[in-house]
């Protein structure tokens, strides 16, 4: 496991932009929060999810210890999300798996953020379990760990 995955699955705060009812964002969401961490819901139009105060960008976050976003928005939207991330003190930024975010990298890249791309957050964030816990196994075999 590579020095940026440790840190990001180490942290205790962790952001996550683009939660809804019906996108991964949401599944990130409440998985990351079943398994202890202490998560921040990210959507410009809602006002709470799952019964949390939902914030409607990085820059109005409540705490100053969250240093870690997990980006689960359109390629479209990221490169505004990286650019509210490193005004708002966003020091690491994982881009779900599943879509290109090559704009996005290049933009995070360009202001010194650290970044994962191109792998499942959950396949990481312990404890590794279900579905994921397979994932992670048949990735260990092919050497993509």
């Amino acid at each position: 496991m590579n020095e940026i995955i440790e840190h990001i699955i180490n942290q205790k705060h962790i952001a996550v932009v683009g939660v809804s009812d019906k996108s991964f964002g949401g599944e990130i969401y409440k998985t990351l929060k079943q398994r202890g961490y202490t998560v921040y819901p990210v959507h410009p139009t809602r006002e709470s999810f799952l019964g949390d105060t939902c914030y409607p960008n990085l820059r109005s976050l409540p705490s100053p210890e969250i240093k870690t976003a997990v980006i689960a928005v359109s390629p479209e939207l990221a490169v505004a999300v990286v650019e509210d991330a490193a005004f708002a003190g966003i020091t690491h930024i994982w881009f779900q798996q599943g879509k290109n975010f090559a704009d996005a990298l290049e933009a995070a890249r360009a202001v010194g953020l650290k970044t994962v791309s191109r792998k499942c957050i959950l396949m990481y964030a312990p404890p590794v379990t279900g579905v994921h816990s397979v994932h992670r196994f048949i990735a260990k075999i092919f050497g993509r760990m």
